[in-house]
């Protein structure tokens, strides 16, 4: 039974929650491409409201007390086909408060969460900072210092250096469910869609409650050019770093994630 149509929005319907560097951007490339489904027009909603702003991860405005939801929706341009509505923001499931941020708002909402091997995922986001000249450190030097970066700045800018922190994803999951029902949460990997995205997509579109969609248009998912490959060495101390969390996750969802082995 898929859903009536809308002309206004009292509360997003779904959020693409999580993780930043797991295929987010190309995800929200071909929801967007549904006539049923209207998505903010840019990718990360916690930068929609004002230049250097946020919502849900937002400590300013939260403790303040000052909450405009109208900002969140403003950026959604709903149409007469549109059923349902949503945001991307891949920060929320790393931010220990968004959740029940989130579940204030709506409790009914529903999320998706792109999961990538942590050790890519780690290795690209480092490389995203690295040519945003943000941090100019070696690969495995800045995974050794991001303990010593976290100490030394603001919690906002965790975000910087949290190549590794973001990559546990099983305190995350554990802190979605926390607040969420299990069908009110797709959890999906990051390669599934790198590997089939017209099943995923599929499976999206199902969870979401709106007709199926065979028209979609293929795009490659954001593509830096790195300076070099991550090293077997490199990938074996990080999974050493994640081995456990991996294990805990597989349970949590009922995975099987060998494939983010380094053998």
């Amino acid at each position: 039974m898929f859903l009536r149509m809308r002309t206004t929005i009292s509360k997003l319907d779904f959020m693409i929650a999580g993780t930043q560097k797991s295929g987010t951007s190309v995800l929200t490339y071909y929801l967007n491409q549904h006539p049923a489904i209207a998505m903010a027009h840019k990718e990360e909603a916690h930068l929609l409201v004002q230049p250097r702003r946020h919502f849900f991860d937002n400590e300013a405005m939260f403790a303040s007390g000052n909450i405009n939801y109208n900002l969140l929706h403003r950026d959604v341009a709903v149409t007469a086909q549109t059923l349902v509505t949503g945001t991307c923001t891949p920060v929320y499931t790393y931010w220990k408060p968004a959740m029940q941020r989130i579940h204030d708002y709506n409790p009914s909402i529903k999320l998706i969460i792109l999961l990538r091997n942590p050790i890519d995922r780690a290795f690209s986001h480092w490389n995203m900072q690295r040519d945003r000249k943000l941090d100019s450190l070696d690969f495995l030097d800045a995974v050794k210092q991001e303990e010593k970066h976290a100490r030394e700045v603001y919690p906002q800018q965790l975000r910087k250096f949290s190549y590794v922190e973001r990559g546990f994803y099983s305190g995350q999951m554990e802190r979605v469910f926390k607040f969420f029902p299990r069908e009110q949460v797709l959890a999906i990997k990051f390669d599934d869609l790198r590997r089939d995205y017209r099943a995923v997509t599929d499976r999206i579109f199902n969870f979401l409650g709106v007709p199926p969609f065979p028209r979609l248009k293929n795009r490659e998912e954001n593509v830096i050019n790195y300076a070099r490959r991550l090293t077997q060495s490199e990938r074996e101390y990080l999974f050493s770093i994640f081995e456990s969390d991996i294990a805990k996750l597989e349970t949590l969802l009922g995975w099987d994630c060998s494939d983010w082995k380094p053998w």
